[in-house]
């Protein structure tokens, strides 16, 4: 369920929050936080040099090399460390005691992990959740967070401080259920990482050929641009563009052969990205998919050959 940005009572927008793990996520958050009227508290990173930088980035704050009791001083703890970092957080944090965690909202910013790599620390008081802004952070400048999907999930009293980040940020509040995570993230992954990794092998291609890597980021890139486009505006059937389109199967069969000399990977890859575009874009997708599958037999087939009589 997706909630629009809404003006937020300002006594939630004046809260306290620390931040363990000044990274890009950590930083970006505590930046546009602190210009809408939140109180940093802490920041706390692995040193206090990059502590400071942290604050610097921020804009406020006390810097801190050293996770400390003081970092419960604040009425909200934002974790943003590595996902594998997470559990020593946590552990570090139980260790401090009752007293301190009661009545504390402690939320980290994984996009894989639920908020129960938290549940060590609702037995001694404290509200626990999960919000990941569905935004890249390449660490050069603090992106705009305005109409950005945040997944927001955990305690319901977690769930009402993690609404209270989004809203005034300008982002949608996406309330996803713990168990389901991993799937939101593997979407994440898809159309950001997957796309990317698409994209640098055309590019790569096109440089085997002979193109300079400019020249061959500006063949690619309006493609790309252009099929993106016109999958927002027209839908996806309308934007899709390839040689399955037009039932085109000796040019697939073409391109398999033309990838053979390549890393395995660039052949698998376009076969799984054809079965797939067969699969949710075809309007009778089974015998594409055997269609497919003929094809791919056929390349093996004559690979084997080849390398049989070399």
């Amino acid at each position: 369920m997706l909630e629009g940005a809404t003006r937020y009572p300002s006594i939630m927008r004046k809260s306290t929050i620390s931040i363990i793990g000044a990274g890009r996520i950590g930083r970006a958050l505590g930046r546009r936080l602190r210009e809408r009227g939140w109180k940093i508290h802490s920041v706390v990173t692995r040193g206090q040099a990059t502590a400071r930088r942290a604050v610097r980035s921020i804009g406020g704050g006390s810097g801190s090399g050293d996770l400390s009791p003081s970092v419960l001083s604040a009425s909200v703890i934002l974790i943003s460390v590595p996902d594998s970092a997470i559990a020593e957080v946590v552990n570090r944090l139980a260790s401090f005691g009752k007293a301190d965690l009661q009545s504390k909202t402690v939320l980290h910013t994984s996009g894989a992990l639920s908020s129960e790599v938290l549940a060590r620390l609702r037995p001694l008081g404290a509200a626990v959740g999960s919000i990941h802004p569905l935004q890249t952070f390449s660490g050069v400048g603090i992106p705009a967070l305005d109409g950005r999907i945040f997944a927001i999930e955990g305690d319901p009293a977690a769930v009402r401080v993690a609404r209270a980040i989004t809203r005034p940020l300008g982002g949608q509040a996406l309330l996803l259920s713990p168990s389901l995570k991993a799937l939101y993230h593997a979407a994440a992954a898809i159309s950001a990482g997957h796309v990317l990794a698409l994209e640098e092998a055309a590019i790569r291609i096109f440089v085997s050929l002979g193109m300079k890597r400019q020249e061959a980021l500006k063949a690619a890139l309006p493609l790309t641009r252009q099929v993106l486009e016109n999958l927002e505006h027209t839908g996806p059937r309308a934007a899709w563009t390839s040689p399955l389109t037009r039932g085109d199967c000796p040019v697939i069969a073409l391109h398999e052969e033309a990838l053979q000399p390549l890393p395995l990977e660039y052949l698998d890859a376009y076969r799984a990205v054809n079965r797939l575009a067969a699969r949710l874009l075809a309007r009778d997708s089974e015998p594409v998919l055997c269609e497919l599958a003929t094809i791919s037999s056929k390349t093996c087939s004559q690979s084997k050959s080849i390398g049989a009589t070399a």
